[in-house]
Formats: C-alpha cells, structure tokens, sequence
C-alpha cells in the first residue's frame, strides 16, 4: 500500500486583536487532502526562522501557498517599497529559506501566487511590484467588490509551453485561469523554465530543470480543486510525487535524508 505523504505549508503570520497568530488558507489545506491526497502539516513561520533541514527531512513534499502580503522588495532589488503595500517578514525568513533548500533535494515543491514569486526571488529572479503600471501589461488584480465566486472564477487565457508539464496535464495548448495578483516575474530565477504565460507576455507558470518535481503557478488552482479538472491534475501530479518521495524517503535512513541532488 502507498504511503500518504506528508506536505508542509508555511504559515502567515496575522494580527487578530493585539495577538500574532500563525494561519494558512482553509482552501489551501483542502486541497492537500482532496487533490493531492496527502496529510497537509503546518509550519510555523517564525523569526529567526526555524532550521529548514530539520523540516525539510521530515516532509515529502513542500506546497507554496498564496497570501495577502508581499515579499518584501528588499529582497529582490533596491526599490523601495509602496504605501499600503503588506508585508510579512516572518514568512519571508522561513519561506525563502526553506524553497531553495527544498529544490537542492529535489523534494516535490509546488508554489502558489506568492509562493511561485518566493521561488523566483530565492533563486535570483526579480519581480514587478505593480504589474499593471507597466507598460503593455494587463491589470492582473482581482476586483476586491466581487463575490469569492467572481473573483475566483476564470479570467484570462494562457498559453502553454508545447511539450510543458502543463500543457501534458490540460491535453490543451491554451487554458483559462483565475488570476488575484498585482506582482509578477520580471526576471525568471535560475535553473526555471516557462511553462506558461499570458496574452501580455508575464510568466504565468515555470518549471525547474533539475530532477525533482518544481511547479510554480501564478494563478490558484487549489480554488474549488475537484471541481476543475485542469487544477486537479496540477494537484495529482504534486500528489503522486509526494507519494514517490515518501516511498524513498522511508527506504532511507534518517542520516542521508538531507542531501542536494548537485
């Protein structure tokens, strides 16, 4: 019998009332279960950050979530960053830690919105800060008045890297997406590969060269999962390299768990 892999989210750090609370997505957690079929474990991101070894051996797959704030400019150029901009420094300190620790194993990593901008910037990529003040590009932001329903719901196309992850799990050159972002890549990190974008040229989806599973997606798929059937294959696929890591990882004694694939 396979085993159910164990998949860590980091959490956000929130305000509520004058106490910090560590929280991620209920949508996140769900879809862990119901699309990838693995145990989802909470990672408490605090500061300093916790040692990503001690995690990182204990897990058979990483899921980058999305958020309400952003990374912190400072970590990826010298722009300062815009009034009213939400920040999460504790998030920051474990997350970008932890990605390119996780990559360097080849634990399977899917990232999300936020979390495909935390890969980017940990493996020296750049992105823009308000997408939709450049010029040429769309307004990728969602319309905050809308119902869940609306704000969730399709968007705009993409267009899918022939021979891609991607365009194998839509069977589709070109799919439409959700899409609740105002940052985006302005310069692909090292070692990633595009595997979609959209009708004004951003990167909506990248892979990683390397030999473990690295998807990172701009739009969320983890939203009414079961439901779509080109966001579930994103999940199984996430899922069964998991399942492929815990099957290695219990052949493998503890002592080797922490090894980079170079």
């Amino acid at each position: 019998m396979a085993l159910t892999p164990l998949v860590g989210l980091p959490t956000d750090r929130k305000l509520i009332g004058p106490h910090p609370f560590l929280a991620t997505g209920e949508k996140y957690v769900r879809a862990v279960v119901d699309g990838a079929g693995a145990i989802p474990v909470l990672m408490p991101s605090l500061q300093p950050a916790l040692d990503p070894d001690t995690w990182l051996s204990r897990l058979d797959g990483l899921l980058l979530t999305g958020a309400v704030s952003n990374i912190e400019p400072h970590h990826y150029s010298d722009e300062s960053s815009w009034e009213g901009n939400l920040h999460d420094p504790a998030r920051d300190a474990n997350t970008l830690a932890l990605a390119p620790r996780a990559i360097a194993m080849g634990l399977p990593v899917l990232a999300i919105c936020r979390g495909l901008q935390e890969v980017n910037v940990a493996l020296g990529g750049r992105l823009h800060q308000k997408v939709h003040e450049v010029p040429g590009m769309m307004d990728h932001r969602e319309n905050l008045e809308d119902p869940l329903e609306i704000q969730y719901g399709p968007s705009h196309d993409i267009d899918l890297a022939p021979g891609g992850l991607l365009a194998s799990l839509a069977g589709a050159a070109r799919v439409r997406v959700n899409s609740l972002h105002g940052q985006g890549i302005a310069r692909l990190g090292d070692g990633l590969v595009v595997e979609a974008t959209a009708a004004d040229g951003l990167v909506e989806a990248f892979r990683g060269t390397g030999p473990g599973f690295l998807l990172g997606v701009q739009w969320h798929p983890e939203w009414q999962v079961a439901s779509n059937p080109f966001y579930l294959a994103i999940f199984r696929a996430f899922g069964d390299a998991c399942r492929a890591w815990a099957e290695r990882r219990a052949a493998t004694p503890a002592s080797e768990r922490i090894r980079t694939t170079a």
